[in-house]
């Protein structure tokens, strides 16, 4: 179970450097109007923006993967509870669909993490 957790919190992180890479550099680009159905004046207007999303959400992706390189279960868990936070502020915010593909993925890891490791067990053991 601790390998389906851990590859679940990867998928996640590899989500979210996905996210940051198309919000940061393809925001104002045909690619990134058409993933986001924007209008090229919309894209260009909100590009700072979106580079400024997209930073957080590659330090949420470096917290993962941090947390996925030490071992450390407290670090996934923490990460993962901010993107599942994230994920309902953009879904109740933004757009309904974040709430499927960012939160819900990051609750099913952060589930997969919680009931993979025994609370007991030494921090390096996760």
């Amino acid at each position: 179970m601790k390998i389906l957790a851990n590859l679940l919190a990867a998928l996640v992180a590899v989500e979210h450097l996905g996210i940051m890479i198309l919000e940061m550099f393809f925001w104002d680009h045909p690619v990134g109007r058409k993933i986001f159905g924007m209008t090229p004046e919309l894209s260009s207007a909100s590009a700072v923006l979106a580079m400024n999303q997209g930073l957080y959400n590659g330090f949420l992706a470096a917290g993962l993967i941090w947390g996925l390189i030490s071992g450390r279960r407290e670090v996934k868990v923490f990460f993962l509870v901010c993107i599942v936070a994230a994920g309902i502020l953009g879904g109740l915010t933004a757009k309904t669909s974040i709430l499927f593909t960012q939160g819900l993925p990051a609750l099913i890891a952060l589930l997969a993490v919680l009931f993979s490791t025994n609370r007991t067990s030494n921090a390096q053991d996760s």
